[in-house]
């Protein structure tokens, strides 16, 4: 049964709030996945904090437009398409897709919106490639604690030399005594 024009309506104006709201949002055909992989997906992004909607290829584009992108290629919307809204972290979206799509050949990243721009699939496929925010924190504390832990291991080595100096001392004063 068709969608009324109140109901396009009510989907672009989500499809909208969420694309504002959204720090990034990945197009992935899901051609040919079954029900069960949906849901496993589904699961996954949900965990993440990313939603994924599926709705029909003109409401997402008049809702990007709506929303501030320029006009979506026809490669990034091409096949039927969903989209991954990243609420919290930027890159999750892109990873947890390209991801799957590893796994699942029928689930092929498409494209991306990403601060202000729209990314066709080489760019989308980038984005996913990027670290993730844990991954960068972890990184940058291993940054901080890496020339500490070189001092402190200075340090302690040139205590210890002077400890087995003092001891080898007291050895051979006992021995010569």
């Amino acid at each position: 049964m068709p969608l009324t024009k109140d109901q396009k309506q009510e989907i672009v104006s989500k499809l909208v709030e969420d694309m504002k709201s959204a720090k990034s949002v990945v197009f992935a055909d899901f051609k040919g996945l079954s029900v069960d992989d949906m849901a496993q997906l589904r699961g996954q992004m949900r965990e993440k904090g990313v939603s994924y909607k599926v709705a029909k290829k003109t409401l997402f584009r008049i809702a990007a437009k709506e929303a501030g992108y320029d006009e979506i290629p026809d490669e990034v919307l091409e096949g039927p398409v969903g989209a991954a809204f990243s609420m919290e972290e930027e890159v999750i979206g892109a990873k947890l897709v390209h991801q799957f799509g590893k796994k699942n050949k029928n689930l092929k990243l498409r494209g991306a919106l990403f601060e202000g721009r729209v990314l066709l699939t080489a760019e989308a496929t980038e984005l996913a490639m990027l670290p993730g925010k844990d991954e960068l924190m972890a990184k940058f504390v291993y940054l901080l604690k890496y020339p500490i832990q070189g001092f402190h291991g200075v340090l302690n080595n040139t205590i210890s030399g002077f400890v087995r100096a003092l001891n080898a001392v007291k050895v051979q004063k006992e021995q010569a005594a």
